[in-house]
């Protein structure tokens, strides 16, 4: 019987946000593709330190405990590599060495790997290449971009929590191009004329559905052992702000899915937020956000919508074939 991916979340990360690869890349960049290969092979047995995303990725498949029985875990990551084969030995010698339980992996020798994303069931793929990223974004795909952090996961419990911006990220950005072409005081009788009409989904609305079943497991876990302690952890961070909040909480009723907490901050900072909540990862849609958030949290830029559209119409032919080049470099 084949493995079932359709019923788990299934989270797709490149090496580029699991691991520090700032020394390779450094290889690749000043000698070239030869030496980036050898260099790694020389460094087979030397582990890769953990990356931005390596926090989450290990806390989520901590969760793994949560399942049944062992063989049917509600969490599954899969690697995404640019490596090849070869090159990517060293990326699965750093998982078996960091104990995380992830064996599968796709290696595709400089070509977005992306494009493999349904046929696996994926709810989201994670990477610190932009152009992989937005190529996956403009198609469709849940997909994200790490931000270099100053972010120390020096916690010592099993608490995983997880943070979103709404618009743009939970939510598609018909309200953000009504507030980006009209103005505030527009936006807000646009939500309140709509209070009753939830948005339609934004790209990572599936991903905050698949977590909240991991947190139906952990209540159902709660009641059969009262001493249990719940792990797992939702937010939303948006700017918004009454009255356009009931559009946003009245949305996720509609959808089915639920988070925590919520901030409606109405311009406020969202790093002085990010720096108490202390999430293990932060997803927003402008990347303006991610400069104050990323100082105290994993930070995620989600490339979708308005807000985003400029740059990706400004990215040029000379900028796509030096991320090419790059490719092996940026997994």
């Amino acid at each position: 019987m084949s493995y079932d991916l359709d019923k788990r979340l299934v989270i797709g990360i490149a090496s580029s946000a699991l691991f520090d690869l700032a020394e390779s890349d450094t290889v690749f960049r000043n000698e070239g593709e030869e030496s980036y290969r050898r260099y790694q092979q020389a460094n087979l047995s030397r582990p890769l330190r953990g990356g931005v995303a390596f926090p989450f990725i290990k806390r989520l498949l901590s969760l793994n405990d949560l399942a049944v029985t062992h063989d049917d875990p509600p969490v599954e990551v899969i690697v995404l590599s640019r490596n090849d084969p070869d090159t990517g030995l060293r990326v699965m010698r750093s998982i078996e060495y960091h104990e995380l339980p992830i064996t599968r992996a796709i290696f595709t020798q400089g070509r977005s790997p992306h494009q493999y994303m349904p046929a696996l069931h994926m709810s989201l793929f994670l990477s610190a290449n932009d152009q992989d990223v937005r190529e996956a974004v403009e198609k469709g795909l849940p997909a994200g971009r790490v931000l270099e952090s100053a972010y120390l996961d020096d916690d010592h419990d099993g608490d995983l929590r997880i943070a979103f911006d709404f618009d743009g990220v939970l939510a598609d950005d018909a309200s953000e191009r009504v507030m980006q072409e009209e103005g505030l005081a527009r936006f807000m009788d646009y939500e309140t004329a709509n209070l009753v009409s939830p948005h339609t989904p934004g790209p990572l609305q599936d991903f905050l559905r698949e977590i909240n079943k991991i947190q139906r497991l952990e209540e159902n876990r709660k009641l059969t052992d009262p001493q249990y302690s719940i792990r797992l952890r939702v937010s939303i961070i948006t700017s918004r702000s009454a009255p356009a909040h009931e559009r946003a909480v009245a949305s996720l009723k509609s959808w089915g899915v639920t988070v925590n907490d919520a901030f409606f901050l109405g311009g406020i900072d969202k790093g002085a937020i990010v720096k108490i909540l202390r999430p293990h990862i932060f997803f927003d849609d402008q990347e303006g956000h991610l400069r104050s958030t990323s100082l105290a949290a994993p930070s995620v830029h989600v490339p979708f919508g308005v807000l985003n559209a400029a740059k990706t119409d400004a990215v040029d032919l000379a900028l796509k074939e030096r991320i090419e080049e790059l490719g092996p470099a940026a997994q």
